[in-house]
């Protein structure tokens, strides 16, 4: 199957897209910046790659892609830009997540501190927006469209 850059730039003009695609980023880009830089209290890229491998066990290049994809997906989500492919990336980083780490607490969130992890919901609702977002591109505002306009 061939994809085009046409077809991945290619979006629907509706704001709601736009809307989902600006929360979706905005929610991420802390957990990415905690990850990579250290901000907002985090560890930072090496903390971060330590406490992956080391804690949790996963391969070096799937704490790598989860690092890259959280910072560098939820800025490109903000500015619209290859929305498709960062959606597409989110969805499969979340569904990991929950067969990783989530599956095995339940659905809800850990919202009291009366389970051992947290649920899944938090990580559905990431996927279900990522998704809508992967089937109808990056909305209005955003690099995206402005791309496949000029093409």
């Amino acid at each position: 199957m061939k994809i085009s850059v046409k077809t991945l730039l290619k979006t629907d003009p509706n704001i709601g897209f736009s809307i989902a695609r600006l929360s979706l980023g905005l929610v991420l880009f802390p957990h990415g910046a905690q990850k990579l830089l250290g901000l907002f209290g985090g560890y930072g890229y090496s903390g971060t790659m330590d406490f992956f491998t080391a804690q949790m066990g996963l391969p070096g290049f799937v704490a790598f892609s989860v690092i890259m994809i959280e910072f560098f997906g939820s800025i490109s989500l903000i500015l619209g830009f290859l929305s498709r492919f960062w959606a597409l990336s989110l969805a499969g980083m979340f569904i990991g997540i929950i067969y990783t780490t989530q599956l095995e607490h339940g659905f809800f969130m850990n919202w009291f501190g009366n389970q051992a992890g947290e649920g899944y919901e938090y990580s559905l609702l990431v996927i279900g927006l990522a998704l809508s977002l992967v089937v109808n591109g990056s909305g209005k505002f955003s690099i995206d469209r402005l791309i496949s306009k000029k093409q």
